[in-house]
């Protein structure tokens, strides 16, 4: 998706921050910046890290941006991997790929030479308008979370 571009609303199950099995709409967060982040899979090392890079900086966020998280993997798996990591923000099930696909982040990736299709570890900075105001591919979990914080901080009110 272009920046600047008004985002699909996209329904989506999820667990809220209290482990709790919800309904959500993208549209529902009218109003309030979003980041939206997609990994490929629960429980990996990347994967955790980056989470708990999340996690860990919510006092950070809390007033600027809602976080959600999203990726194929399904509520139960989303469930008990909020527990063990103790998160702190929705993480969302997408086991169709609709999102995914909807934000071109189910691709094409390579490791060791397979070919294979997957999420591509990215993330949307969504404006209170639902306009998405930047986005990363292919994104690199070290220090991630400061560069999404330094970009919320220069949208305007």
């Amino acid at each position: 998706m272009q920046t600047e571009t008004k985002i699909n609303d996209h329904k989506f199950k999820g667990i809220d921050p209290n482990g709790k099995e919800k309904e959500y709409s993208l549209h529902n967060f009218e109003g309030q910046n979003v980041v939206l982040y997609f990994y490929p899979k629960d429980a990996t090392p990347g994967c955790t890290q980056e989470a708990c890079d999340f996690r860990d900086n919510f006092n950070r966020l809390k007033n600027k941006a809602i976080v959600i998280g999203i990726s194929p993997d399904s509520i139960e798996s989303h469930k008990k991997f909020q527990e063990k990591q103790g998160l702190n923000f929705i993480l969302g099930s997408d086991p169709e790929h609709k999102i995914l696909e909807d934000f071109n982040v189910w691709g094409e990736k390579s490791m060791y030479g397979k070919k294979y299709f997957g999420v591509i570890r990215s993330t949307f900075l969504i404006g209170k308008d639902l306009k998405i105001k930047k986005s990363w591919t292919k994104v690199k979990v070290k220090g991630h979370v400061d560069e999404v914080l330094s970009e919320i901080d220069k949208l305007s009110d």
